[in-house]
């Protein structure tokens, strides 16, 4: 219980405050969301990976990011043809059970739970998972009419890869970055975190309608929830993976479907009601469980 007090109830409690004021006041969600996008999110993403160390564990995170998400692509079809879904009830599943939120809900937990030590490993999930996101869950929640092209333009757009890119090239050129530009860096870099909390507290309260479909929620919940962390212990049991990056990988694939999925959507008219279900649920559901993988952990 030590770890639900110190770690997952202060993070929940962030995300409720989230909840609360949008329920409140109704803000414009589209609007404030920008502001993580393009000034908070590319400043902590440029000074987490201009500070760390590029080592193999870089490349053993970006295999199992790939492979965790066909696993749950390859689960999801199987699951598809077992029920007999729809193909926009199997894009819906894809989206909820493929694609995790470990930026607004993972980061945090791996920051006080694991430690600052693990946070460029963290950041450099997150981007690489919101690339992938922004790619295949585009192309999945369009089915194919346009959505490769879509998913193109999309990634390209996002200010976290070229951060990413920057912080890379930085590394490697003989140039010192002013102190006073690298210090502003990082305060909107501190920033970003609990600014990624308020809004998906935020995104939870605005979810307009639900569609209790318990077959593909409960599938789909069981996929997210407890599949994807067990795929996840066998492969850092199976490549011997580095105890640090073996907590950010297990953390990251115990987190509840991502937020961005339900816009998805809504946006390409794939089951938006039902995604909003499972991402709902799967995030009332991380309170019980990724408390018990936090304690597997430790």
């Amino acid at each position: 219980m030590g770890l639900f007090f110190s770690v997952i109830l202060p993070i929940v409690a962030v995300f409720g405050a989230g909840y609360v004021l949008q329920r409140v006041r109704m803000l414009d969600v589209k609007s404030i969301a920008p502001l993580s996008i393009y000034i908070f999110l590319p400043a902590l993403v440029f000074t987490s990976l201009y500070e760390a160390d590029f080592n193999a564990g870089y490349y053993i995170i970006i295999v199992f990011a790939f492979a965790l998400m066909f696993a749950m692509i390859l689960i999801n079809k199987v699951l598809a043809w077992a029920f007999k879904w729809k193909h926009s009830v199997e894009s819906a599943s894809i989206l909820t059970t493929a694609f995790m939120n470990g930026g607004n809900y993972g980061v945090p937990v791996i920051l006080f739970s694991v430690g600052e030590k693990a946070l460029p490993y963290a950041i450099f999930y997150m981007v690489l998972q919101t690339l992938i996101m922004n790619f295949f869950g585009v192309y999945y929640a369009s089915r194919g009419t346009g959505g490769t092209w879509m998913a193109l333009r999309k990634v390209m757009k996002m200010p976290a890869t070229y951060a990413t890119i920057a912080a890379f090239v930085m590394q490697q050129v003989p140039v010192v970055i002013p102190e006073s530009v690298y210090g502003m860096l990082t305060l909107l870099g501190d920033a970003a975190i609990p600014l990624m909390m308020v809004l998906l507290g935020m995104q939870l309260a605005s979810i307009q309608s639900l569609k209790l479909n318990w077959e593909v929620i409960l599938s789909a919940t069981s996929v997210r929830m407890i599949i994807s962390p067990l795929l996840a212990v066998l492969f850092v049991w199976l490549l011997d993976v580095d105890p640090i990056i073996s907590s950010v990988l297990l953390i990251v694939s115990a987190m509840p479907s991502a937020a961005t999925t339900t816009m998805y959507a809504i946006e390409f008219d794939s089951e938006p009601d039902l995604v909003s279900s499972v991402t709902l649920v799967t995030t009332l559901f991380s309170i019980v469980s990724v408390t018990v993988l936090l304690q597997f952990i430790s």
